[in-house]
């Protein structure tokens, strides 16, 4: 009777773990270089098993739950069984809410801000049971320009990077470059070499961060481009490869400064274009589409 009593227990473990509801959670991570909550989603059906890890990094005036409902990466994340943390700017640190990717400070490895999300990152992949192989980091402007930078100083510690309305690594220095590199003119730093497969999405009516046609142009690449239509949006899709570095870029014709295929109720979210969010996770679970080459 008592094996009897331990086989049932467990089965009703696994059944409940297969029909627990998602949950979105708040957390805090601290170290010395400061302090950050953050919101972790757990899918639906998630019951400890090892699944990739999904780090969203909002932008300016944005919140997690903000951002969670613009995505709509939460959705998708039980559809296609991931975890999703939002790192949570604190206005204390920013008055905006901005990610302070211009500083240098807060470029580099093991300190600043960076050390802060990758140690987000690093808590929820030790709590969680996360699969380390499959860790991907994604934002929108001034998230996404943090997210190049998280990139670019842990490739051991990320798979792949999304950049929405985006900038590269090292595309500013201080407050004034910032303003400059939002207005298209990147330094040359911003020209290295993505540290890992890269997708990015970007509106050529963006007037916020504007669209540079050399940002993630690979010189010397095998590249070809194509052009469709998504949501009622028409964009040119360009993969450029090489034996070192892989870059999706989705240029949305028509679009502004806001989340491509998103939802419109939340800030900064297009309804219209191509999904943004899936096809992120189509290029972090599946690696670059191949258009043809």
């Amino acid at each position: 009777m008592k094996k009897i009593g331990s086989a049932l227990a467990r089965a009703w473990r696994v059944w409940r773990g297969n029909n627990a509801p998602g949950r979105f959670i708040k957390r805090s991570y601290a170290n010395a270089a400061g302090a950050r909550t953050y919101k972790l989603y757990l899918p639906a059906g998630f019951s400890g098993q090892a699944l990739p890890l999904v780090v969203m990094l909002h932008g300016c005036k944005q919140t997690p739950d903000d951002f969670a409902a613009g995505t709509g990466m939460n959705e998708l994340a039980d559809e296609l069984q991931f975890l999703v943390v939002y790192p949570a700017q604190a206005w204390t640190a920013n008055y905006s809410r901005c990610w302070n990717w211009f500083r240098p400070r807060d470029q580099r490895r093991d300190g600043g801000e960076p050390s802060l999300i990758a140690g987000i990152t690093k808590q929820v992949i030790a709590r969680h049971n996360v699969d380390e192989r499959r860790v991907y980091i994604a934002g929108l402007s001034a998230g996404g320009a943090m997210a190049a930078i998280m990139a670019a100083t842990y490739p051991d510690l990320y798979a792949a990077a999304g950049i929405h309305s985006g900038l590269p690594y090292a595309s500013a220095r201080d407050a004034v470059s910032a303003i400059a590199a939002m207005r298209g003119q990147r330094s040359d730093a911003s020209s290295l070499l993505p540290a890992v497969p890269t997708i990015v999405f970007h509106g050529d009516k963006d007037t916020t961060v504007r669209h540079h046609g050399g940002d993630y142009a690979i010189a010397g690449a095998q590249h070809k481009s194509e052009s469709g239509e998504a949501g009622g949006r028409a964009y040119t899709r360009t993969v450029y490869r090489t034996a070192k570095a892989a870059v999706e870029h989705w240029l949305v014709h028509g679009g502004g400064h806001a989340w491509s295929g998103g939802n419109a109720a939340a800030s900064y979210a297009d309804a219209r274009g191509p999904d943004a969010t899936r096809e992120m996770l189509r290029f972090f679970l599946h690696g670059p589409a191949r258009s043809g080459l």
